[in-house]
């Protein structure tokens, strides 16, 4: 009985562990994630900018679609 609760104190032991690096690399992934939607934001600000002052028009993402 002794070895089979040593062997499931070991396995928990490693579960614990598991879940610790995964949730490290969630809480890594969130960050990464969170810095490439700004990047993203800002590059859609920028190119609606740049479309806006090519045309002198609103840029199309901005438009309300035509059966609106």
């Amino acid at each position: 009985m002794n070895e089979r609760l040593e062997r499931a104190e070991e396995e928990i032991a490693h579960l614990r562990r598991a879940v610790d690096d995964l949730s490290d690399v969630i809480a890594a992934q969130a960050r990464e994630i969170e810095v490439l939607t700004r990047r993203v934001r800002l590059l859609m600000e920028r190119a609606a900018e740049a479309e806006a002052e090519a045309s002198g028009a609103i840029p199309l993402a901005d438009q309300k679609p035509p059966h609106w």
